[in-house]
């Protein structure tokens, strides 16, 4: 129960919002009447609502060191989501029930990241339940698209429903038993965890870079299905095999990523992640055949691998309050997603086209990796001098 528990609260909480997310657009216009503009807005008023909630209700938790309550509160609301918008017809409800309800739901991630650092994970605990999430990505989306094509867009409310319910329970047994990830340690974390927060310049270097990072990633997948229109004469079915590759190559890459943890630290892995990720952006830059294109998902599995793993458990160690950790890392992905416009903007405009995204992706990638490495040095050194005072009282 002790493995397997943990590791069924990833995945249903991973397929919640795989979904959720990818279904959300087809079920305002299916079930709601939403034009193309009401659809936008609605997506940006329940991404607004999310941000806030992510940052909110994870430092409340942070509070009280108590995780699997709050959990519960964000399972209650994500069973109440589906029944809300079942029962409803009117897109300024459903707007409202996306907000109240939806936003605080998808916290529910981020706490059960907060839960296991709390209980003492190790890194290779954390991206290791890391990849059952993104296995969850890989599954979500096609059996929601499955759901909805057979059965109609109320199917998918059931579905949501469904895993809701088994989420309420898994978190509910965890709550009772007050079961801990195996191997993570003698149990709860106690005080004040690892200490006060880092240095604000740490922080805000760490967060910038990710935050980069997610928007390079962001971009490329944004402007996938246009880069292929572009350069492979509109054979668009490559641009979804060679994001469905990148996914699923995500699983194995988390897991080496999760073993290699214990070996290499942080820092390298990181640079490996980045020096990946500057390699496969600029080797779309130049990608001309879907050969090269499925060849390169390789290096963007890796690095996203990097990103989504190595990267939640430094803004653990950098921020030693898990709520707030996994809160901040969440939303460097959401900041991400509004940074990508402009990048695809600017980069479109270039003489390259799409490819010129790419390029600009690859400076972006490397500029961060800058930042992660002077960001470390910076924090190295304030640490040596507060060692210094210290060492000459004694």
């Amino acid at each position: 129960m002790r493995q397997l528990l943990p590791s069924s609260m990833a995945l249903l909480w991973g397929l919640q919002f795989a979904f959720l997310t990818p279904a959300l657009a087809l079920m305002l216009v299916d079930l709601f009447g939403a034009t193309p503009a009401d659809v936008g807005w609605v997506l940006a008023l329940y991404n607004g609502g999310g941000f806030l909630a992510s940052l909110i209700i994870p430092a409340l938790a942070d509070r009280k060191r108590d995780y699997l309550r709050p959990m519960l509160f964000c399972g209650v609301l994500a069973l109440a989501l589906p029944g809300v918008l079942a029962l409803t017809s009117s897109l300024p409800l459903a707007v409202v029930a996306l907000l109240v309800l939806g936003g605080p739901a998808g916290v529910g991630m981020s706490l059960f990241f907060a839960h296991l650092k709390q209980s003492g994970a190790g890194s290779q605990d954390v991206v290791t339940m890391r990849a059952i999430v993104s296995f969850a990505w890989v599954a979500g989306p096609p059996l929601a698209t499955v759901i909805i094509g057979s059965f109609g867009s109320q199917a998918i409310l059931l579905a949501l429903a469904a895993v809701a319910l088994l989420n309420l329970v898994t978190t509910g047994i965890a709550f009772r038993r007050n079961i801990t990830l195996p191997g993570s340690g003698a149990g709860p974390a106690s005080g004040t965890d690892d200490g006060p927060l880092a240095s604000k310049l740490a922080v805000i270097g760490v967060v910038i870079a990710f935050t980069i990072l997610q928007a390079t990633d962001s971009s490329a997948v944004t402007i996938m299905a246009l880069f292929v229109d572009q350069k492979m004469d509109g054979q668009l079915i490559w641009a979804g095999i060679a994001l469905g590759v990148a996914a699923a190559l995500e699983i194995p890459a988390l897991l080496a990523i999760g073993r290699l943890s214990r070996s290499i630290p942080e820092k390298k892995l990181i640079a490996s992640g980045c020096i990946a990720g500057v390699l496969y952006y600029a080797g779309m830059t130049f990608a001309a055949d879907p050969i090269a294109l499925l060849s390169l998902q390789i290096l963007h599995a890796w690095f996203f691998g990097v990103i989504a793993g190595v990267g939640l458990t430094l803004f653990q160690k950098v921020i030693p309050r898990p709520g707030l950790a996994a809160g901040l890392f969440t939303n460097t992905r959401r900041i991400g997603a509004i940074a990508s416009g402009p990048i695809i903007a600017f980069g479109s405009m270039t003489a390259l086209g799409y490819q010129g995204v790419f390029g600009i992706c690859a400076v972006l990638t490397l500029a961060a990796m800058v930042v992660i490495e002077l960001t470390s040095r910076s924090s190295k050194a304030s640490a040596a001098k507060e060692q210094i005072p210290a060492a000459s009282q004694s």
